[in-house]
């Protein structure tokens, strides 16, 4: 397999990862919803970097340290799974809680920042040692024999973040397209609850589950 067959062959898989509806694909749509453009690719570009460093991370040998480490792994896993129930939480009782904020002016929500929302993606994928162990798994059979494993691994990660991107932007202009619908307060509830309680779910199966 040389460089070329490698790359064309990790972004099949990548690809088919990416369209599979899940937790990254949940956060840019309701980031899209109830927040704008903006945020929402602020988020996407969070998740591409949070990615990135798991990708860099598999390529020099860090998450096979990770991945033989019970411990470390343990660790990284209860931490993640906190913060998804956290976040899920936090989203399930603002989308209880909008009809009282929307009734009163004078009550509002802190506007969400470019980097507020960047760091919520990055650390939603950072936190999260599947991807650590799906790049672990799946990165070292695409090196072609003789390339620079650091080299390849950052490259196919980078493939992986671009396939990501598209992906994102598409959900992003398409709701963007169906603004007029999605900007219904009952919509934009559903969605934050729904994502809430997508979150809820990421985070006890994660935090409840083994290697």
């Amino acid at each position: 397999m040389d460089l070329m067959d490698a790359v064309l062959s990790f972004a099949l898989l990548g690809a088919l990862l990416t369209i599979t509806p899940g937790l990254d694909t949940a956060l840019v749509l309701r980031a899209a919803v109830t927040m704008g453009r903006g945020p929402a690719f602020a988020t996407a570009f969070g998740i591409g970097a949070g990615a990135l460093v798991w990708g860099a991370a598999a390529a020099v040998g860090a998450a096979a340290l990770l991945a033989a480490s019970s411990f470390a792994y343990t660790a990284l896993r209860v931490a993640g799974a906190a913060y998804m129930i956290f976040l899920g939480l936090k989203m399930v009782r603002g989308a209880l809680r909008r009809d009282r904020v929307d009734e009163s002016p004078e009550v509002a929500e802190p506007s969400p920042t470019l980097w507020s929302t960047f760091g919520r993606g990055f650390l939603t994928n950072l936190l999260n040692p599947k991807v650590g162990a799906f790049y672990i798994a799946v990165i070292p059979q695409f090196l072609p024999e003789g390339a620079s494993p650091l080299g390849v691994g950052l490259l196919l990660a980078l493939v992986h973040d671009i396939e990501g991107l598209l992906w994102f932007t598409v959900i992003i202009m398409a709701a963007r397209a169906a603004r007029g619908f999605l900007a219904r307060r009952a919509v934009r509830r559903s969605v934050d609850a729904g994502t809430g309680v997508a979150l809820l779910g990421f985070g006890l199966r994660l935090g409840l589950s083994g290697r």
